[in-house]
C-alpha cells in the first residue's frame, strides 16, 4: 500500500498538470476575405521590376484543436482566386511600359497560431504552412511605341513567352489581428508568399534559370463558427 500510493498520487499530478498545458477545443469556422496583391517575379537573369497590383480573395476553414499554454493552435484551409505578376521598370525615359497579370487558383494550408482573448476579444496570429497554385490565365500589356529587340537580354526573351508550367508550390506565411465579437470575426491579415517553383521551363537550354512568383498580400476577412465545443 505504500508503494501503490505514491504512485497513484504521481499519476493525480501528471494528469493535473497536463490538463493545464493543453486544453482541447472543437470549433469550426467558415471565413471569406479579400486584398490587395502586390506581386514581383523572381526571375534570373534579372529584370527591373515595379511591383505589379492585383486582387486576391476566396473562402476559408478553420478548425481549432487545442490551447497549449496560451497559444491556441488550428489548421486553416483556403482557397482563393490571385492576380499576380509584374511590371518592368523602364530606365530609358520614353514614359514605355509593359505588364504582365498572371491568375491563379491558390490553395493555402496554414497551421494557424494565435494568442490573446477567447471566445470574446482581441487575437494575434501567425499563418505559416505551404501553398500551392493552378494557372488560369495571362495578359500583356504594352504602352508605347517600342521595339522587345532593343531592350536589355535579361527581359526581351519575355515578351510573347506563355507560362509554361501550370502548376506552382511555395510556402506563404502571414500576421494579423482578429476581433472575435458576437456577430462573428474581423481579421486583418498581411502576408507573404515565396515561390518555390518556376513559371518557366529552366533547364540550361531555356531563357531562364529562376521564374517564381513573389507576393505580398493585404488582406480584410470575415469568418463565423459553424459549430463550436
Amino acid at each position: 500500500m505504500k508503494r501503490i500510493i505514491p504512485v497513484i498520487l504521481t499519476l493525480l499530478l501528471s494528469t493535473t498538470t497536463y490538463a493545464q498545458i493543453e486544453e482541447p477545443r472543437n470549433i469550426l469556422e467558415i471565413g471569406v476575405a479579400g486584398g490587395l496583391n502586390m506581386s514581383q517575379l523572381d526571375v534570373q537573369p534579372n529584370i527591373r521590376q515595379k511591383y505589379q497590383k492585383g486582387l486576391n480573395g476566396g473562402i476559408s476553414l478553420r478548425y481549432t484543436t487545442e490551447k497549449y499554454f496560451k497559444m491556441i493552435c488550428a489548421a486553416q484551409l483556403e482557397v482563393n482566386f490571385s492576380q499576380r505578376g509584374w511590371e518592368e521598370d523602364f530606365d530609358d525615359d520614353t514614359g514605355n511600359s509593359y505588364k504582365r497579370t498572371l491568375n491563379y487558383v491558390e490553395i493555402p494550408f496554414f497551421a494557424h497560431l494565435a494568442f490573446g482573448k477567447e471566445p470574446r476579444g482581441f487575437q494575434f496570429f501567425i499563418n505559416l504552412g505551404p501553398q500551392i497554385g493552378f494557372f488560369l490565365s495571362e495578359e500583356e500589356e504594352y504602352i508605347g511605341r517600342w521595339s522587345p529587340e532593343l531592350r536589355p537580354a535579361g527581359s526581351r526573351y519575355i515578351y510573347g513567352k506563355n507560362v509554361e508550367n501550370k502548376f506552382e508550390y511555395g510556402i506563404a506565411g502571414g500576421l494579423g489581428v482578429e476581433l472575435k465579437t458576437k456577430v462573428g470575426n474581423f481579421i486583418i491579415e498581411g502576408r507573404y508568399y515565396y515561390g518555390l517553383s518556376d513559371i518557366y521551363g529552366n533547364s540550361k537550354t531555356d531563357d531562364y534559370g529562376r521564374s517564381a512568383n513573389n507576393t505580398i498580400t493585404a488582406r480584410l476577412g470575415y469568418s463565423i463558427p459553424l459549430f463550436k465545443e
